[in-house]
Order: C-alpha cells, then sequence, then structure tokens
C-alpha cells in the first residue's frame, strides 16, 4: 500500500499540470495522485465535498497528505475532513508545503513506500534546493558562475567520467564518487531516481558535492538531494552506513554509470546539437564578412539620494516612457511584418505592468532601495523563473524579459555600449527583441547565433523579415573573427567559415539561382498572372500602411488593407477625417488599382487602450472583429462614413472580418447603407465581402453568396480555429497547418460558390507560399493576396499552373489523411516545401 496524495488547487489545469509533472517522478503507477481542484463550471474554486471524496478514494490504510495552494483553499481542505470517516480523518495530514514543489518531492517520498509523516516532511522541505540556491550566503559564487567548475572542452571531449569503485573504511561506512555526466545536472528526474534506489534500502545514505564543498544530504530525501546543485560535471560522494550500506553505494555508481535512466536521448534543443550541427531557424542563403556584435550591455546608473516616493516616481516614469516606446516598436512591427508578429511585444507591454512585479519593486523601494537596484532585483526574479524551466519555448522567453529589463534600466538612466550594425553576416550570441526589429534587411545578409532558439521571437521576427538565420552555432561564433568569410543556409543549417574554393561557388551558384527566379518574377511582375489554360488569376497586395502600398510592384489590387494601422499608438479612436485622410492616401499609392479596406478587426487577443473591454477565458473565441464593431456601433459607423467618403474617388471595397452569422451581415451592411445616407452623394461603386475565418462561415458559403460580391478565406484564423490550434503557439505549430485536409475541405466549401458573380479569394499566408498556388487554384480560388515582396514570385507560381490538373490534385489532396500526405502530393506535382 501506498500513502495517497490529494491536490487542492483554484485552478484545475494548474493542478493537473503539477500532478503530471510529480507523475513523470515516480516509477510505476502513480494512482495515488489525484486532484481534487477548480469548480464544475471550470471556473477558478475549491469544492469541500469534491476533496473529502478525493480523500477516500486514495486512503488505503496508509495515511493521506493533502497539499493546497492558498487561501480557500485550505478552508477547503479542512471542510472536507468532515466528510469522510473518522479512521480516514485521523490518518490525513494536510500539509503547509508549497504546491508544485511540494508535491514532487511528496510524489517522490510516496512512491518509495515512505509513510505519511515523512512524505509530508519531504513536501514540507521541498523549498530547500531553491532556497540553498538563490539564498546563498554572501560571498559564495553566483549561480551563473558555478559552470566554472564544469570541465573544458578538452575534459567533455574525453566523455564522461566513471563512477569511483566503492570502498569501505575501517568504521564500516561505505563510500564512492561519480561525475554527473548529464546535461542538465543532477535535476528532479534524476534525483528521483537516486530517492527511489536508496528507499527500499536498509542503509543511510549521504551524498555530498564535492566540487562545491557542499555538507552530505540525505539521499532518501528529493528536497535535500536538490540542495547539492550538482551540475555537469560535479563529482559527488557517496556515503552509506547499515546491513545494505555496499548495495546501496554499489547501486547509485550503477545509475550514474548509466545516467540516471535519462541516457535514451531527449527530444532535440538548441542545447543538445553537438557543435557542426547548428540549427536552421530562417530560410535564405547568406554570404558575406563576419560581422561579430557583442551583446548590448546596459550599464545601470549609479545610487541616487532621496526619499522613497522620489525614486518610485523614477519608476513610474521610465515604465511610462518604456511603455511607450514598446508600443511604438510594436505598431511599427504591425506595420512591417504584420499583426500577428507584432503581438510579441503584447508580452513585454503586460509584464511591465504585471501586478506582481510592481508590488516588489514597490515593496523594495518602501523600504529604502535605489530604483534601478528595485527594478534589477524585481526583474531578475522574473527572469530566473523563466530560466529554470526545462521547456525550450518557455526557456526562449529570457531573452525577451533580459530585453524588458534592460529597456527599463535605460530609461532609468543606464548607459549602453552596443557592438556596429552588421553590413554582412551579423555574427552573436543572441538577438533582443529590438535588435531583431531594427536590423536593416539590406545591410544584413543573414544571422549567426550563437544560442537562440528557432521559437525565441527574436528569431520569429528575423523569418518574417526575409533575413536567413541558423540558430546554436556556438562553436562557429567563437571562431568566426571580423572579416572572415561566412557562408550559410537558414532551411538547412549548413554554415561555413572560411570556405573553400568549390564550397564558396557552390553557395554563390545557389544564392544566384535564388536570385534570378526572384529577378525573374520581378521583370514580369506587371504583367498578369494568367495560368497555362488561359485562367486569369489576381494577385493583390496586403497592405497595412502606405508605405506597403508603394511598395506593391505589381500587385493587381490590394487585397487587403489592415485599417487596424488607424487605430494604434493612440489615446482615442481617428475621427472620420483622420481615417479618411489615410484611407485615400494609400488609395492615391495604389494609383487607380481597387484597394479592400477590412474594417477594425481587433478584440480580446488584439486590445486597444482606449477601448476598455471585459476579460475573456479565450479571446480568439471572444468580442473582436466584426462582433466587436457591432457592439460598438459608433466606431463603425465613423470607419464606414470614411470608406465610402473614399469609394466615391477612388476604386474601394469594403471586407467584414470575423463573420459566422447572416445577421452580423445584415447588421454591418444595413450600417454602411446608412453611411451611404450620411456623406449624401449617392451610390458608390463599392463592394462588399467578408472574411471567412470561422469553419462556419465557409460550411455557410452559400448562404452567405447572395449577400455579398466576394468570400476573402483568412487561413491563419481558419486554420486555427479547425484545428483548435492557437496560431502564436510555437508549441502547436507543426498541429496548425493550413494543409491539413480538413481546412482544405473548409477551404473547398467557399470555393464551390465561386462564379461569374462571386470571387473567392485568399489573403492568408497560405497564399504566399508558391507549392500551395495550384492546389488553391484547384480548390476554386482565383484571387491570391499576399505580402508585398511575395507579389511577383505568387505570380509566377500562378503561370505554371494548368488548372483542369489542379483540381485533380486538390481531389487528391481531399482524400488525403494528414497534411504530411498533402506536402507529398504537392512535391510530386513538382513543387515542394510547406505552406
Amino acid at each position: 500500500m501506498t500513502v495517497g496524495i490529494v491536490v487542492v488547487s483554484h485552478s484545475r489545469p494548474l493542478a493537473d499540470a503539477a500532478v503530471a509533472l510529480a507523475t513523470e517522478m515516480v516509477r510505476g503507477d502513480a494512482g495515488f495522485i489525484v486532484s481534487a481542484s477548480g469548480v464544475d463550471d471550470g471556473g477558478f474554486g475549491t469544492d469541500a465535498v469534491a476533496i473529502g471524496e478525493a480523500i477516500t478514494r486514495v486512503d488505503t490504510g496508509d495515511g493521506v497528505v493533502v497539499l493546497m495552494d492558498l487561501g480557500s483553499a485550505v478552508l477547503s481542505a479542512e471542510t472536507a475532513l468532515e466528510f469522510v470517516d473518522d479512521a480516514t480523518r485521523e490518518r490525513t495530514l494536510l500539509c503547509p508545503a508549497p504546491l508544485v514543489e511540494g508535491l514532487v518531492a511528496a510524489a517522490v517520498a510516496a512512491g518509495s513506500g515512505a509513510p505519511a509523516a515523512e512524505v509530508a516532511a519531504e513536501a514540507g522541505g521541498a523549498l530547500d534546493g531553491k532556497l540553498s540556491h538563490l539564498d546563498a550566503p554572501a560571498g559564495a559564487e553566483a549561480p551563473a558562475a558555478v559552470e566554472s567548475a564544469q570541465p573544458g572542452p578538452d575534459a567533455a571531449a574525453a566523455g564522461p567520467v566513471p563512477p569511483v569503485p566503492a570502498g569501505t573504511s575501517a568504521d564500516g561506512v561505505h563510500t564512492g564518487r561519480f561525475t554527473v555526466s548529464l546535461p542538465h545536472g543532477l535535476h528532479a528526474r534524476p534525483a528521483a531516481v537516486v530517492v527511489q534506489a536508496v528507499r527500499g534500502l536498509d542503509a543511510r545514505v549521504s551524498l555530498r558535492n564535492a566540487t562545491l564543498d557542499t555538507a552530505p544530504v540525505d539521499a532518501a530525501g528529493l528536497s535535500r538531494v536538490a540542495t547539492l546543485g550538482a551540475l555537469k560535471g560535479h563529482e559527488v560522494e557517496v556515503s552509506a552506513t547499515g546491513p545494505d550500506a555496499g548495495a546501496a553505494v554499489d547501486a547509485l555508481l550503477t545509475l550514474a554509470r548509466d545516467g540516471f535512466g535519462e541516457s535514451a536521448p531527449a527530444p532535440p534543443t538548441v542545447s543538445d546539437v553537438p557543435a557542426g550541427r547548428p540549427v536552421p531557424a530562417a530560410p535564405g542563403i547568406g554570404i558575406g564578412p563576419a560581422r561579430p556584435r557583442t551583446a548590448a550591455e546596459v550599464v545601470p546608473p549609479g545610487p541616487r539620494p532621496g526619499p522613497p516616493g522620489d525614486h518610485w516616481k523614477r519608476v513610474e516614469r521610465a515604465r511610462e516612457r518604456v511603455r511607450g516606446d514598446l508600443t511604438r516598436v510594436r505598431d511599427r512591427a504591425a506595420r512591417e511584418i504584420g499583426a500577428a508578429e507584432a503581438g510579441i511585444f503584447d508580452a513585454q507591454l503586460a509584464m511591465l505592468d504585471d501586478p506582481e512585479l510592481v508590488e516588489a519593486i514597490r515593496s523594495d523601494v518602501d523600504r529604502g532601495t535605489d530604483a534601478a537596484r528595485a527594478w534589477i532585483d524585481a526583474i531578475g526574479a522574473v527572469e530566473r523563473q523563466f530560466a529554470a524551466v526545462e521547456d525550450e519555448y518557455l526557456a526562449a522567453r529570457v531573452a525577451d524579459v533580459r530585453d524588458l529589463r534592460d529597456r527599463v534600466l535605460r530609461a532609468l538612466g543606464g548607459t549602453v555600449s552596443a557592438g556596429p550594425a552588421a553590413d554582412g553576416v551579423l555574427v552573436a550570441d543572441d538577438l533582443t527583441l529590438t535588435e531583431a526589429t531594427e536590423l536593416d534587411p539590406a545591410r544584413t545578409a543573414a544571422v549567426l547565433l550563437a544560442h537562440g532558439s528557432p521559437t525565441a521571437h527574436s528569431v520569429i521576427l528575423l523569418r518574417a523579415r526575409g533575413i536567413p538565420a541558423v540558430v546554436g552555432a556556438a562553436s562557429l561564433v567563437e571562431r568566426a573573427r571580423e572579416g572572415t568569410t561566412v557562408v550559410l543556409d537558414g532551411s538547412t543549417g549548413e554554415v561555413v567559415l572560411d570556405p573553400d574554393p568549390p564550397t564558396l561557388a557552390d553557395f554563390r551558384d545557389r544564392a544566384r539561382a535564388l536570385a534570378r527566379r526572384r529577378a525573374d518574377a520581378l521583370s514580369h511582375a506587371d504583367e498578369p498572372a494568367v495560368t497555362t489554360d488561359g485562367t486569369t488569376v489576381l494577385v493583390g497586395a496586403n497592405l497595412g500602411s502606405t508605405q506597403d502600398a508603394r511598395d506593391a510592384t505589381g500587385a493587381d489590387l490590394a487585397g487587403l488593407v489592415r485599417t487596424e494601422f488607424c487605430f494604434l499608438g493612440r489615446r482615442e479612436a481617428p475621427t472620420v477625417d483622420e481615417q479618411e485622410a489615410d484611407y485615400r492616401a494609400i488609395a492615391e499609392a495604389m494609383a487607380g488599382r481597387c484597394v479592400t479596406l477590412r474594417t477594425l478587426d481587433v478584440g480580446g487577443d488584439k486590445p486597444l487602450g482606449y477601448l476598455p473591454q471585459s476579460a475573456e477565458a479565450n479571446p480568439f473565441l471572444g468580442v473582436r472583429g466584426l462582433r466587436l464593431a457591432l457592439a460598438r456601433p459608433e466606431l463603425l459607423a465613423d470607419q464606414l462614413e470614411a470608406i465610402v467618403r473614399v469609394a466615391h474617388d477612388h476604386p474601394a471595397d469594403v471586407m467584414f472580418p470575423m463573420v459566422a452569422t447572416l445577421d452580423e451581415l445584415t447588421a454591418a451592411r444595413g450600417m454602411l447603407r446608412q453611411a451611404v445616407a450620411r456623406v449624401g452623394r449617392g451610390e458608390p461603386d463599392l463592394r462588399v465581402g467578408i472574411m471567412v475565418e470561422v469553419p462556419a462561415a465557409a460550411l455557410k458559403a452559400p448562404v452567405f453568396a447572395p449577400h455579398v460580391d466576394f468570400l476573402s478565406i483568412g487561413t491563419n484564423d481558419l486554420t486555427q480555429y479547425a484545428l483548435a490550434a492557437e496560431r502564436g503557439n510555437e508549441a502547436l505549430a507543426a498541429l496548425a497547418d493550413p494543409l491539413d485536409p480538413g481546412v482544405l475541405a473548409l477551404i473547398a466549401a467557399a470555393g464551390a460558390v465561386a462564379g461569374p458573380d462571386l470571387l473567392v479569394a485568399v489573403c492568408g499566408e497560405m497564399a504566399a507560399d508558391e507549392a500551395a498556388v495550384p492546389l488553391l487554384l484547384g480548390l476554386g480560388v482565383r484571387e491570391l493576396s499576399v505580402a508585398p515582396a511575395a507579389v511577383a514570385g505568387v505570380k509566377k507560381a500562378v503561370r505554371g499552373v494548368d488548372v483542369a490538373t489542379a483540381r485533380d490534385l486538390a481531389a487528391r489532396a481531399l482524400a488525403a489523411p494528414d497534411a504530411a500526405a498533402v506536402r507529398a502530393l504537392l512535391g510530386q506535382n513538382g513543387a515542394g516545401g510547406r505552406a
């Protein structure tokens, strides 16, 4: 039998995640751990009856330990004891340990057969490792400096150091030593293996980090083993007494030799990639001289005199300045690379105003801490939290935190030391969000990073801006001296320093071939895109600014104008006159080509500061797009009036986003008629369309068809809704594939209503993928709207399509089992790659 564990949290998802983490530490069945968290409607709260039932369910006679998060969870657990029988009540311990750390420690102890009191004690001591790590005595090495104790390159090349054979001293103490070979040290999982290995033995076993000269700790306690701080390369001393002492030492040395059960390769991450095998991050060929750049260093300002009130004002002014800077950078990114990538900066804005962070700063300042020091300490705690997470995506967010740290320090008066901008291949340890945004693609042939991650926000921005990049190339970055020729392929991860003539020639040939394809496409960009069998396809540009319109070489029209640019970076909504001026400027830049003005598409996931909205559990499924506009009719009325004014003088269409029902479209069209009446110049030549982003809209295309002039499919949102995979979540990138046959079926449903009087377009990212062009045409699409830079290439792709063949390709794709099979079909069709 085993001690039962009950987890009580206000959040059911939080508890489920904690239980899943603890289960990873337990060998065998972990059914003795259950969650009694949240409430039935999915909200936050605790239920005493449910907790009582959970306690009864896991009570096998050995006792139950209950772990709680905060506040009323404790009260609910106490109340729950009234709903269990007397015997169970006496065997149940309510434990004040921290929920996550305590649960992991308790799970290991219970899984190893420890009694209830010991399980509770292990949970209660679960913070010892963290406290030992973060609260080291004055003069001790900082955590980052511990890496100096790791073996250097020569030692690493020699392989793992074998354990020292077990021995016995004169007083009967059995001893041995091993060197930690795990990349991440003796972390939670291997520490749990250690505990489980010694729990069943009749021996008292202790461990000591000989490299750091720590005090011995009990090997039977997970929280104690965690205090060793045993990193890769550290030497750990084992000692044991008792009848099974020899067996215990032998068991631990064997575990160390076998990598503590972690010898199986983990999913590759940047840090796991061996030297010479960098990670591809942004496609394209880059050739040029190495331009090493050291990370920008911000030297904090010195302490300044003054009472706490003055220091708090300094903090507030700095935060306000950074808030404005971030907003401007976000808005610029929205104009240049789209709203999805610009949303990256919203996370920093949210962190800047995080109540817990602000409270920590305020508390330090009230105690007399200087403003800069209070900020450094508070944001440093956040940085350590991210850095400690054993997850590549979350750990990559450390760079975002550091970027925010440095921004505020500069606003507080810190000085900056940064390397030169690139005129060649930028070589650096890593890039911040700001640095990635400010790179000039015309001057930056490519980027080569020692660290970083393909999921880092800065790298996402490089991809969006068309700058080839390779990450995880530490050994190459170390050897890339100023001026050294660098060639790289951001699609494959190939990187060569100082290439020999044949290699350099090969890369140049590849770059020239790519350039020729692009040049050929550009030379015919102004020509119509007509398929081999005579079908004309419109290729438009997605615009977010007047400059975009000027850059739209070859575009037949503006298939999507993101009017959000008028509403960003302001303290109040733009007037009708201001909007008219902006839309008119874009229309004039398009020189007689039609502009499709999408009405305001913001909401819970893309909020405006002057447009307060209630918090939503899932803003992507909330009040956004046309839903929000109809809820705030004064905004929509003004925007439609501005659009009608422009439509009287320039070819223009209006498009409503996030439409799900015919009633929504009917209401919007009614407001459009009112706007026409207010302008008073008669009916303009203004076509009306809707975005097809909601699966229901695609399936109801025949219902909408009589009421619109065109349908424009937004494949980005359509994909995330069809596959329940948030488009901004890099962890779901493989799932959120627009080539999934389910998504294609929705496109086909919309394409089926196309005809002489109803055009079906695609304005999502899928339209820009040349490999997907034949498939979209085969599904009935006759307009593709893409980023300005992609217009020429997409037109060239259209000219190589035979529509009859494309229809056959589409039929086979719809019958395919998954996105991988569709990509294989595209490859057989002569076009490969990921849409």
